[in-house]
């Protein structure tokens, strides 16, 4: 069971794209999956990455300070003012320009970790630096969201603080607190933690998709455009930025894994529900899902096959 699991959830980018076209094409096969399944799936993903973490990766963060703190910065900087540059850049509509602003102001997802692994980078600052950035996002992607997505529609920034607590950050607590009170059921379950995560995402995926078929075709090229700017920008940097620091190759690595890719669901949950007249917002932040993760797949390829002699 659990090597089947493992190559189920490595074939992540596959089960993504391919729900994605079907739901393009045949938007009725999706259509069900409408704002309230969006937001269990995306509160039960979180509670299966939480099911995942023990008290050792809160203390982890105390361990390396300094590449956590890295990474947290570059997250909460790089990426969002990388998304409202990209939407100033290609002159996006709105609706466009608020989803790829609040994808950008979104945490780290569990699809770092896996892409981690399959790189060869570090996993355990990985998975470290996802838990920072997702117990902050309650702050951070609000504010940032406030800030940049602000100039063209009103934000919510109360409400979308309070729907980070409710669907990311109180779930991966309660997970975190049933490994501590009972490791035992944490890890009869939480071995499925990783695909009820991609299991969720890629439905949520399908389920924008097929809401905003005709959006999506009438702005592919723009969408494609920007989703691609946003993760080049945020691999890139992140690798560039971290090297020239003084950081190990692995390092380096690692943190640019972590801000390139964001998590995608916790932003299509957001845009479902708070900009439900913006359907191009929803729309943009699952191009972004898929985009990160072929780009992701790619870089983890590249770097498998040039691996770092060096500690990790």
């Amino acid at each position: 069971m659990t090597r089947f699991l493992t190559w189920f959830n490595n074939l992540y980018p596959i089960w993504l794209v391919s729900l994605a076209v079907i739901a393009f094409f045949w938007p009725q096969t999706m259509l069900w999956f409408t704002t309230p399944w969006v937001i269990w799936s995306l509160s039960f993903s979180m509670l299966g990455m939480g099911l995942t973490l023990s008290i050792d990766d809160f203390k982890g963060i105390r361990r390396m300070p300094g590449t956590v703190s890295l990474g947290f910065i570059s997250q909460y900087s790089v990426m969002p003012l990388a998304g409202w540059a990209v939407a100033k850049l290609l002159q996006l509509e709105p609706g466009l320009a608020v989803g790829i602003i609040l994808v950008a102001s979104c945490p780290g997802g569990m699809a770092s970790n896996v892409i981690s692994f399959l790189a060869g980078a570090n996993v355990a600052l990985s998975v470290v630096l996802t838990l920072a950035s997702t117990l902050m996002s309650f702050i951070f992607t609000p504010l940032w969201c406030s800030w940049l997505a602000g100039a063209y529609v009103p934000v919510d920034v109360v409400g979308l603080c309070l729907s980070s607590l409710q669907m990311v950050v109180a779930p991966v607590l309660i997970g975190v607190l049933i490994r501590w009170k009972s490791p035992k059921v944490a890890n009869s379950i939480g071995a499925f933690g990783p695909t009820i995560a991609v299991v969720a995402f890629t439905l949520v995926s399908g389920g924008i998709v097929a809401a905003s078929a005709d959006a999506i075709a009438s702005n592919f090229g723009r969408l494609a455009m920007a989703a691609l700017l946003l993760h080049v920008i945020g691999f890139g940097v992140g690798y560039w930025v971290t090297r020239a620091l003084g950081y190990s190759e692995i390092i380096a690595r690692t943190v640019s894994i972590e801000v390139g890719m964001q998590n995608g669901g916790m932003a299509s949950g957001l845009a479902k529900k708070h900009f439900p007249a913006m359907p191009l917002a929803a729309a943009a932040c699952v191009f972004s899902g898929v985009m990160q993760n072929i780009l992701g797949g790619l870089i983890a390829s590249w770097w498998k096959r040039r691996p770092v002699m060096e500690s990790k």
